[in-house]
Order: C-alpha cells, then sequence, then structure tokens
C-alpha cells in the first residue's frame, strides 16, 4: 500500500490529473517497478481550443528501498510496461 500510495501522490504532485490507477507493482531486489494507468486531457484537443477529452495513458514509476522516486517514464502502451520494466 505504501509504494501504491507513494507512486499516487508523486503523479498527482507531476501530472495534471486526479484519475490514477496502479496496475502493477513488482519488487525486484530492493527496487520497486510499478505501472499506473492516468487519464489526462487530450493535449491536442485541448491545444485546438475544442472540448476536452481524457486519454488514457501509462507511466512506469520506480522506487528504492526507502520508496523514492528513481525514475518515472511515459509508457507508448501497457505493452511496453514488460520490456521497460526488466
Amino acid at each position: 500500500m505504501d509504494v501504491r500510495n507513494a507512486v499516487v501522490a508523486f503523479l498527482k504532485a507531476n501530472i495534471k490529473t486526479t484519475e490514477i490507477t496502479v496496475i502493477k507493482v513488482e519488487k525486484v531486489q530492493e527496487i520497486w517497478k510499478t505501472v499506473a494507468e492516468v487519464y489526462e486531457d487530450d493535449s491536442f484537443l485541448k491545444s485546438m481550443n475544442l472540448p476536452p477529452k481524457k486519454v488514457r495513458l501509462f507511466y512506469s514509476v520506480v522506487l528504492d528501498a526507502e520508496l523514492e522516486i528513481i525514475s518515472f517514464t511515459r509508457l507508448t502502451s501497457y505493452d511496453d510496461s514488460e520490456s521497460d520494466n526488466n
């Protein structure tokens, strides 16, 4: 639960969204590897001053044993989490 809460808090502070679901948590030695599903406003529609629409994006977030963020990356798809997190 602490890992999930740390990931959600980090993403809320750094990405303009409130819709975050941690969908994968994996511990490899002393490192926590997670994937979060995030719904954000479509930046293209926003730039064109069109009504906002939410798009689903995935982020890989890696934490150390003290739950400090080591890295985070926006993935092109959930399938990328299998190759990026291994």
